[in-house]
C-alpha cells in the first residue's frame, strides 16, 4: 500500500505542476510578453493565492507539484511575511527574506560552480 501512496502524491505532484506549466506555456503562446514578464506575474499570482488562502490547499495537496513552479515561490515569500507579521512590522518584512533564504543561496551558489565548470558565449542567430 505504502507504494501506491507514492505514486500517487507522484501523481498529484506531476498534475499540478503541469497545469501550472501549461497555463504559462499558454500565456507564452497567446500574449507578447517576455519571459521575465510572465515570471513575475506567476509569482504575483502565486503570492495573491496566498493571501487569498488558496495556495495553501493547494500545497498541502500536491506538494512539490505547487512549490517548485515559480509560483510557489511567491507563496514561499508571502507565507514567510504572513508569519512575520504576527510578530510585528520588521518581522513582516524580515519573514519573507527569511523563508526564501534557502532557496536563493542555493540558487546563487549552483549558478556560481556552473559558471566555474562551463564557459559562457554569445548565442548567434
Amino acid at each position: 500500500m505504502e507504494a501506491l501512496e507514492i505514486l500517487y502524491a507522484f501523481l498529484k505532484a506531476f498534475a499540478v505542476g503541469g497545469a501550472i506549466c501549461a497555463v504559462a506555456q499558454v500565456v507564452i503562446n497567446l500574449t507578447d510578453l517576455t519571459a521575465g514578464k510572465i515570471l513575475v506575474l506567476f509569482m504575483l499570482a502565486g503570492i495573491v493565492l496566498t493571501a487569498l488562502g488558496l495556495y495553501q490547499p493547494l500545497v498541502e495537496w500536491a506538494g512539490a507539484g505547487a512549490t517548485v513552479p515559480i509560483s510557489g515561490f511567491g507563496y514561499l515569500l508571502a507565507n514567510g511575511a504572513m508569519k512575520g507579521a504576527q510578530k510585528g512590522l520588521f518581522e513582516a518584512l524580515s519573514g519573507a527574506l527569511a523563508a526564501a533564504s534557502a532557496g536563493v543561496t542555493a540558487a546563487v551558489v549552483f549558478s556560481f560552480l556552473a559558471s566555474l565548470v562551463f564557459r559562457s558565449h554569445t548565442k548567434y542567430n
